[in-house]
């Protein structure tokens, strides 16, 4: 497909839905974010004039009609974006599986005028509505034979389109990254893990755990990943004969190297590699016959299914539920009915049956044991997923490691994000695997000058994943006043390589250390940086490890505050975030919780615009939604403070609303990783350290490591959809270095999203959108920044 640049742009203000009907039905297993999905259907549908029905009850509610089928308003769809599940119900289907059901559907629908579908569920609800879709003209004209209908209906209704969102806890669906509600499960299932494992240390327990996943073992595997479980069995990549063997030596030798407990993680639909189930049971009896090991099976059933929403998936949701409406206005009687997704980060629109059959392909290559193939078809980001388990979760004996003589040093710089510590890890596991020693530096920079450095071994990072905060401990200091010292001290140890995962000031760090480079031959050794700070501020990457676990944080703390609100009535909370002159938490925070405005350093705003919020408050207190969330970034104005803006808002507001501020501060730092910087910590970080192995292979000649061009200092960032290494040098262009943030950020573009959601009216570019891509091209080698 030609790319979008070559076009004008396309603004969706220029997209009408005036006479077009949209009708909302989430159908299949419920997950967390399909609300959040329906708002955005539905308000960004309203935005557009078209009229927006729900459909209650999935296709039962299509079939039954009457008041199934109801339209909605701006007002239906408050305070649901914090709500699990889906508001609008969804039920098994029979009759919709029957030819007369779906005649009787689309009559219903006619009725209506109703020829626009927004389905959010799995692949069997996704499939249903494509047949629909292909019998449509001819359901219609069977109506008007039985004059159920007028022939001015069968033309004035003559084509059905359909749009697809997938919402599915599995991550089962082929063609996407991340299916709607997948973050969530991982959330609930690293919860338990987290406490399960406080419990088990006590008693030197064994748990088996097993999770959800009839077809898909996503789930299994990304949260053996997250909390680095012992052994994990899911349905893609059954154990090689003998399993029972190697899983009870493992587990034993684990218990002789003092790790006091294990975790063994099952999906529900493991089988061997005979296609024969293995059940959670099965896993603790081994366990328990062999090894004697105190041994409890914790299933988590539905769990996995409830709660509120991640961070992730309103933002995926509610970027898909506005995609979906804009697939709609622009559909054709020739386009195929497509489903909209996320590759890597970006919104893409794939064709639905490719995706199903893709879809399938899986399954079938699962039923006739063709394993390897299995794991391919799944995708990339599940490819990658196995391979750093693989990677991670079992030491080679001594002997059986390569013995490369270099040592490597990893250190953290800046202020502590959650998911430093999982990086660290991924780094010394995969380091040592490559044959290196590996080097922890204490508190960054500073402490580097001081010679506070050790070598560190595989045990040492057991149970790393799970840790909040920097274990190594991390200081903002950078190098330049110690570079003499840091000199001396990688002579000293033999450093013959640098891993710094950090944020803007390990970025700032690697540009000093390699501008040093001409008066110091230590530095000229091959470094590499990991983007790791709350702000997401690094340029050369679309996230940092730590931003989504403030996100979620962010977005919690909204959720209560908004509770309260609407508890008194008439309320507006002003809050404040961190993040620097970096408005991505601010922005991304009022995105996830559904916020009126956010105050943005990018976004230069004055008088008028805070003038213009109030009164749309004041508005917005006139309908049922009787309160207000405004984010403010800390950084986004020197003169227009928090304690400005409430004052302002008091003001302005009087007899209409009441105003409370609450500066959200450092607990946006801390917490427990989210499954999102767990696993995006231990892949980015696992890369990184392949790329010093290469590097070093490449820069030793006549018995040392010698590298001094810029190619050899680089910034490990995910862009739009893959992981890439840039030089730091390069990077220089694209930053703002007085307000340390990137000159140009991609999260600016969803800024747009969040003021239509709030009926902000507003422009917005689409150019983007719209092109349909196909699933079987997508290139196997490449690495994608899919999580």
């Amino acid at each position: 497909s030609c790319s979008a640049m070559d076009h004008q742009p396309k603004f969706f203000e220029n997209l009408s839905g005036a006479g077009k009907a949209i009708g909302v039905l989430t159908s299949g297993g419920d997950a967390q974010g399909m609300n959040a999905a329906v708002r955005a259907v539905v308000r960004m549908g309203i935005y557009v004039n078209a009229k927006v029905y729900f459909i209650y009850e999935g296709y039962q509610g299509m079939v039954d009609g009457g008041d199934n089928i109801v339209e909605v308003s701006w007002e239906s769809v408050s305070s649901i974006l914090q709500v699990g599940g889906t508001v609008i119900g969804s039920a098994r289907c029979k009759p919709f599986r029957t030819r007369e059901g779906r005649l009787q559907a689309a009559f219903n629908l006619v009725q209506r005028g109703i020829t626009n579908l927004c389905v959010i569920g799995g692949d069997g609800s996704l499939t249903g509505a494509n047949l629909f879709r292909e019998e449509w003209s001819g359901l219609l004209e069977e109506l008007a034979q039985k004059g159920k209908i007028d022939a001015e209906a069968v033309k004035k209704y003559a084509y059905l389109n359909i749009v697809g969102m997938v919402g599915s806890i599995d991550n089962d669906f082929c063609g996407t990254d991340m299916t709607i509600g997948t973050d969530s499960a991982l959330h609930r299932i690293i919860e338990v893990v987290d406490a399960i494992m406080t419990t088990a240390q006590s008693h030197q327990r064994t748990f088996v755990l097993e999770v959800m996943g009839r077809h898909c073992g996503y789930l299994a595997l990304v949260s053996a990943l997250a909390c680095g479980a012992d052994w994990v069995f899911i349905p893609e990549y059954p154990p090689e004969e003998g399993w029972e063997d190697s899983m009870c030596v493992k587990l034993s030798e684990n218990r002789a190297r003092k790790k006091r407990l294990n975790i063994i993680i099952v999906a529900e639909g493991a089988i061997d590699c005979h296609n024969k189930p293995i059940t959670s049971e099965k896993v603790k009896d081994l366990v328990v016959q062999r090894l004697g090991f105190d041994t409890r099976v914790t299933i988590l059933g539905h769990v996995q299914r409830g709660g509120t929403p991640s961070a992730f998936d309103r933002i995926l949701a509610s970027r898909m539920g506005v995609e979906a409406v804009l697939a709609l206005l622009e559909a054709t009687p020739d386009t195929p009915a497509c489903v909209v997704s996320l590759s890597g980060n970006q919104a893409v629109r794939l064709p639905l049956m490719e995706c199903v059959q893709m879809t399938q392909e899986v399954q079938k290559a699962m039923d006739e044991g063709r394993f390897l193939e299995a794991v391919r078809l799944r995708g990339r980001s599940f490819e990658n997923n196995l391979n750093t388990y693989k990677l991670l979760s079992h030491k080679k004996p001594d002997a059986e490691l390569p013995k490369t003589n270099f040592n490597v040093a990893v250190l953290n710089v800046g202020a502590p994000a959650a998911g430093m510590n999982a990086a660290v890890r991924a780094a010394v596991r995969v380091g040592m695997t490559e044959g290196h020693k590996i080097f922890a530096v204490i508190d960054g920079f500073e402490g580097f000058a001081r010679g506070k450095i050790k070598e560190i071994s595989w045990g040492d990072v057991g149970g790393w994943t799970g840790q909040g905060g920097s274990i190594l401990g991390t200081k903002r200091t950078l190098p330049a006043k110690y570079l003499e010292k840091i000199a001396d001290q990688m002579r000293t140890n033999n450093i013959n390589a640098l891993m710094v995962i950090g944020g803007f000031e390990a970025y700032l760090g690697l540009l000093e250390l390699s501008a040093a480079r001409e008066k110091y031959d230590e530095f000229c050794v091959p470094m590499v940086m990991v983007p790791a700070t709350v702000s997401n501020n690094v340029p050369g990457s679309d996230f940092s490890i730590g931003a989504d676990t403030a996100l979620n944080t962010i977005t919690d703390t909204c959720d209560r505050i908004k509770q309260s609100a609407s508890g008194t009535k008439r309320r507006v909370f002003i809050i404040e975030t961190m993040g620097g002159y970096c408005g991505y938490l601010a922005n991304m925070g009022a995105l996830a919780a559904g916020a009126d405005a956010a105050y943005i350093f990018e976004e230069q705003f004055d008088i008028r615009e805070l003038q213009a919020n109030v009164e749309h408050l004041t508005e917005k207190m006139k309908t049922s939604i009787q309160r207000g969330l405004v984010l403010r970034n800390e950084n986004c104005n020197e003169n227009y403070t928090t304690d400005f803006i409430y004052q302002l808002y008091s003001e302005e507001g009087k007899g209409v609303f009441d105003c409370r501020k609450n500066v959200l501060g450092h607990m946006q730092q801390g917490g427990a990783p989210s499954p999102f910087d767990r696993n995006f910590g231990t892949k980015i970080s696992a890369k990184a350290m392949q790329w010093i192995s290469k590097k070093l292979k490449e820069t030793y000649r006549k018995g040392k490591v010698f590298a001094n061009t810029d190619d050899s200092v680089c910034l490990l960032g995910m862009r739009r959809r893959n992981l890439v290494f840039q030089p730091v040098a390069e990077l220089k262009s694209e930053t703002d270095f007085v307000h340390r943030i990137p000159k140009e950020q991609w999260w600016l573009k969803l800024r747009p999203l969040m003021k239509i959601l709030a009926k902000y009216k507003t422009s917005y570019d689409v150019s983007d959108s719209g092109q349909l891509e196909h699933v079987a091209m997508l290139p196997k080698e490449a690495e994608t920044g899919a999580i």
